[in-house]
């Protein structure tokens, strides 16, 4: 059974569209990784499909209640910020109203690399680490489908592998993650599938090594690229802009 279906979902402000008809299903199984320029409409993707913001089409999870929207779906936005001095472990327990020593706690403590700092004040700790925290919420709610919105940001390079670790094994267990993403070398090796999002319209959907080309990402990110296989999977390295002399 799909863990999310969107058919036409369109967002309009005022005059603008910023999404257009993105029809999107996720099964079990899948890390889908959105990626696409800055204002493609990723994170509008992400909110509409969770019923945060009026779209027109349809969402299967904007048609549930939140009661039940909060047992099959994690969401963990952009902002980063955390406003309550409250104990690490006791910020991620409130993913479930969960005892701190709860299992799925411990688990996503360990899985983030926090057990060490489960009794710190959450708003003493660097804006990094503070990004794991909210992950490790995230991860605690312990739903089928997780979705993300630009979960790397801020991590440094070992946290950021590993964060796309965890959401590989996520997906290997039988759940789902949909996670916008800018670093195109981790969503080569990471994801099990790509969705491309330009000017607010899908415009690839598929296996990394079938959506990465040249030609889209010339045609959708302006940049050239090195791409190759390797034993750890696909690599994907940016080396520069394509100027109006390339063209």
């Amino acid at each position: 059974m799909s863990l999310l279906t969107t058919h036409n979902l369109t967002v309009r402000h005022g005059a603008r569209v910023t999404l257009n008809h993105a029809s999107l299903t996720v099964e079990p199984g899948e890390f889908v990784g959105l990626i696409g320029p800055n204002g493609a409409g990723k994170s509008t993707l992400l909110r509409a499909a969770l019923g945060l913001i009026t779209a027109e089409g349809d969402s299967s999870l904007a048609k549930l209640s939140s009661a039940q929207r909060a047992k099959a779906v994690a969401w963990l936005p952009q902002a980063r910020e955390i406003a309550w001095p409250v104990r690490v472990a006791h910020l991620v327990s409130l993913a479930q109203n969960e005892r701190e020593d709860a299992p799925e706690v411990l688990a996503a403590l360990a899985r983030m690399d926090l057990t060490a700092l489960a009794d710190r004040k959450a708003t003493g700790l660097s804006g990094g680490e503070q990004a794991r925290v909210l992950i490790a919420r995230a991860l605690a709610q312990d739903t089928p489908l997780l979705l993300a919105d630009e979960p790397t940001a801020g991590l440094d390079p070992a946290h950021q592998i590993a964060c796309m670790e965890t959401f590989s094994g996520i997906a290997k267990d039988g759940r789902a993650v949909v996670a916008s993403l800018h670093d195109l070398g981790l969503a080569a090796r990471h994801c099990t599938r790509l969705v491309v999002i330009h000017a607010g319209r899908i415009v690839a959907d598929g296996p990394p090594r079938h959506v990465l080309t040249e030609a889209l990402l010339s045609e959708v990110f302006s940049i050239r690229c090195y791409i190759s296989d390797a034993a750890e999977g696909l690599v994907v390295q940016p080396l520069g802009q394509i100027t109006q002399d390339d063209a």
